[in-house]
C-alpha cells in the first residue's frame, strides 16, 4: 500500500511539534469538538475526553486518542498503535514497566512517567504516560520520536504512516538466502540498501508476483520502505514492497560505473560511450565502450528521465547492457540503460 504523507504548511508545522517535543512549543491541536470540554487529570472515561480518531497508513483503528486538558499533545493507545505497526509489546512486572520492540527498537514506558528511552538515551516528550480504562496511552509525539514513525493531526484525527516510497536504480544485489538485499541510487558508500525478508512484496507494475532471483542490476524499481535507517554508509533499511518499473530488460544485465573517456560516432551514425571504471558484478567489464542506441534509456538515480547531452567526456555515469559483447580490447557492447551522476556526486 502507497502512503501519502501530507506536506502542508500546516500538517508540517504540527509534524515538527510534535517531533521535538519542546516545552515552548505551542500545543499542536486545537479543539474543534462541538462542546466537548476536556477534562483534567481525573478524566474517568475516554468518552468524556477530546478524543481523536487514529489512522494508520489509511485504515482507521478501532481505537481513539484523547488529549487531557493539560497536555501539549493528543495521547494514543500503545498497545494497539504498537503492534499495529509490527511492534511486540510485553509487561515487566517487576518494573512495572510496557516494553516496546522490534528489530534494533527497544523501550520501556511507565504510567504517569514523562521518562522515554531513545537510541539508549533518555529524553521527556509532550506528555507523560497516561493508564485510562486499564489501556496504557503514550502521546503522539511517542510515535515520531520512538517508534520513528510520521505523525501528523488533522482537526479531530491523528494519521500515522509507516512507510515512505521512492524510487531508484539497482546498483547492487544480495542474493543471501537469509539476508538478501538491494541497493539502489549509487554505488559502494553511497545510495541506501534495501533490506528483504519473507515479508517483503516483490512484484512487476502489473502485479505480477517476482522473486530475489527475478531482480537485476539496472533495473528501476519503487520501494516502500520503512521511515528510519541505520547510520551506516550506505545507511540500510528494511523494504516492504519493491516494485519493477520496467516493461522489460535483457537477461543477465551487466554493468559498469566510471567516467566517459570518449564519445565517438560509429559508421552507421550510432553513438559510441567509452566508459572506464569498476564492474558492478564479477563479469562486468572495469572498461566498455557501449554503443548507444535510440530507444536506451538515460536516467537519473532515481530512474527519471535526464537529457542526453548530459553525457559528456568527463561525466560520471552507470552503463547497463547485456552480456552480448565483443572481443576486443575492450569490450563492445549496446548500452540498455545509462544512468547519469549528478556533477556534485562525482
Amino acid at each position: 500500500m502507497k502512503t501519502t504523507l501530507k506536506t502542508s504548511a500546516a500538517l508540517l508545522t504540527l509534524s515538527l511539534a510534535l517531533s521535538t517535543g519542546a516545552a515552548s512549543a505551542a500545543p499542536v491541536v486545537t479543539s474543534l469538538n462541538t462542546g466537548k470540554t476536556p477534562q483534567a487529570a481525573g478524566i474517568s472515561t475516554i468518552a468524556a475526553a477530546n478524543t481523536f480518531t487514529i489512522e494508520l497508513n489509511g485504515s482507521v483503528l478501532t481505537e481513539q486518542g484523547f488529549q487531557p486538558s493539560a497536555a501539549k499533545e493528543p495521547l494514543v493507545p500503545l498497545r494497539a498503535v504498537a503492534e499495529a505497526l509490527g511492534f511486540s509489546l510485553t509487561w515487566n512486572q517487576s518494573s512495572k514497566t510496557a516494553e516496546v520492540t522490534k528489530g534494533n527498537i527497544f523501550t520501556s514506558v511507565k504510567s504517569g512517567e514523562n521518562r522515554y528511552t531513545v537510541n539508549k538515551m533518555s529524553t521527556t516528550l509532550g506528555a507523560a504516560p497516561q493508564t485510562l480504562e486499564n489501556k496504557l496511552f503514550v502521546p503522539a509525539s511517542f510515535v515520531s520520536e520512538v517508534l520513528q514513525q510520521t505523525v501528523s493531526v488533522e482537526g479531530q484525527k491523528i494519521v500515522i504512516a509507516s512507510a515512505m516510497t521512492e524510487n531508484g536504480v539497482i546498483t547492487a544485489i544480495n542474493a543471501d538466502a537469509k539476508f538478501p538485499s538491494i541497493q539502489i541510487k549509487g554505488t559502494g558508500t553511497s545510495g541506501l540498501v534495501l533490506n528483504l525478508s519473507e515479508d517483503t512484496v516483490l512484484l512487476k507494475a502489473d502485479g505480477t508476483k517476482l522473486t530475489v532471483a527475478d531482480l537485476q542490476i539496472g533495473m528501476t524499481i519503487e520501494a516502500e520502505h520503512a521511515l528510519f535507517s541505520t547510520r551506516s554508509l550506505p545507511p540500510q533499511t528494511p523494504a516492504y514492497q519493491i516494485t519493477v518499473l520496467d516493461s522489460a530488460q535483457p537477461e543477465g544485465l551487466l554493468g559498469t560505473e566510471g567516467t566517459v573517456e570518449s564519445i565517438n560516432t560509429s559508421q552507421d551514425g550510432a553513438l559510441l560511450i567509452r566508459i572506464n571504471g569498476t564492474g558492478l558484478t564479477e563479469t562486468s567489464q572495469s572498461e566498455i565502450v557501449l554503443r548507444l542506441p535510440a530507444d536506451a534509456a538515460i536516467v537519473n538515480e532515481s530512474g527519471e528521465p535526464a537529457m542526453a547531452d548530459a553525457i559528456v567526456q568527463g561525466a560520471k555515469v552507470i552503463g547497463f547492457y547485456g552480456p552480448m559483447l565483443t572481443r576486443s580490447l575492450p569490450a563492445i557492447g549496446t548500452a540498455w540503460k545509462i544512468v547519469v551522476i549528478p556533477a556534485q556526486q562525482q
